[in-house]
């Protein structure tokens, strides 16, 4: 209040108004403002099993770079919509597995936790895109070390690692995680997508990535790396271009795999989760009607 004029004088001005009181209200409004947002979003929670048996599969978690120079256009219709577009159809293959999803660029995220529900994981998959991570780079080493956090604890089910990358501004460790992954029974197979010839990066708004000096950037492939990584943790590498054959060789090697018993949890009802949101809006509404903004006289 102080910036409007002398606390004193507005106090002695307004002597039955609470500025305590005119805060609470404010913080009530804001609640229920957040509460009919989640409303809106319908949350539901399983409420009766259709199915939940043990069935026999593998593990894999996807990890996926989503750094600018994934934009690139080297690989038709982009190197990272081309990358979706594999995991999608190796997902249409999966019947008893379970998968994950991890994204990395300068930093890595689980961005879908391992699960036999691939309908959640196709709906993740679809709105992965560059901006879910600001920080910019090629961080496999992280990248990596996270998808082997990622996997349960059943050490008789056969684990894969599907890193998908073009390899760029790798900022090191990769290799020391991929052999930390081979130590502990994880299969580690990097796809390299893209071109050795390269393309320059289209942006959002219609213009190309530029260095600090004007310059475009140009990216390129580097596959060399991706060899390396693979060969460091006893994995396959696989090159992604617009004729490649990577999902039927992918497919191909996991079916080498051991598969183990996968307990796998299927909900066919979902409860309703608003009505106990709606309850609590009405009851701060109340609340809010019944705070006074005024000081009460005794």
């Amino acid at each position: 209040m102080a910036k409007f004029g002398n606390t004193v004088l507005i106090n002695q001005l307004s002597p039955m108004i609470s500025q305590r009181r005119e805060w609470i209200k404010f913080v009530l409004v804001e609640l229920v403002l957040l509460l009919l947002i989640l409303i809106v979003a319908r949350p539901q929670v399983g409420s009766k099993i259709a199915s939940n048996k043990e069935r026999e599969g593998i593990e894999t978690i996807i990890a996926l770079d989503i750094s600018n120079s994934m934009l690139a256009e080297d690989v038709a219709p982009s190197r990272l919509e081309k990358s979706k577009l594999l995991v999608e159809n190796l997902m249409n293959k999966f019947s008893e597995d379970k998968i994950g999803l991890i994204v990395f660029a300068g930093d890595a995220f689980v961005q879908l936790p391992i699960t036999s529900d691939y309908v959640s994981a196709k709906m993740f998959l679809d709105n992965i895109n560059p901006s879910l991570i600001g920080t910019q780079g090629t961080d496999i080493g992280k990248a990596l070390q996270l998808s082997m956090n990622s996997f349960t604890p059943n050490a008789k089910v056969g684990k894969a690692i599907i890193l998908i990358t073009d390899g760029e501004d790798n900022e090191g460790g990769a290799e020391k995680m991929a052999k930390q992954a081979y130590r502990k029974g994880i299969n580690v197979f990097i796809l390299g997508v893209g071109s050795k010839d390269g393309a320059t990066i289209p942006m959002p708004d219609g213009s190309e990535l530029k260095t600090s000096t004007g310059e475009l950037v140009r990216t390129r492939l580097n596959e060399e790396m991706c060899k390396q990584i693979a060969a460091a943790g006893h994995g396959v590498y696989v090159h992604v271009n617009n004729s490649s054959t990577a999902d039927a060789v992918l497919r191909r090697e996991l079916s080498k795999l051991q598969k183990g018993k996968i307990n796998n949890v299927v909900y066919s009802d979902f409860d309703e989760q608003f009505q106990a949101l709606a309850l609590l809006v009405v009851i701060l509404l109340i609340a809010d009607v019944l705070l006074l903004e005024r000081k009460r006289r005794w």
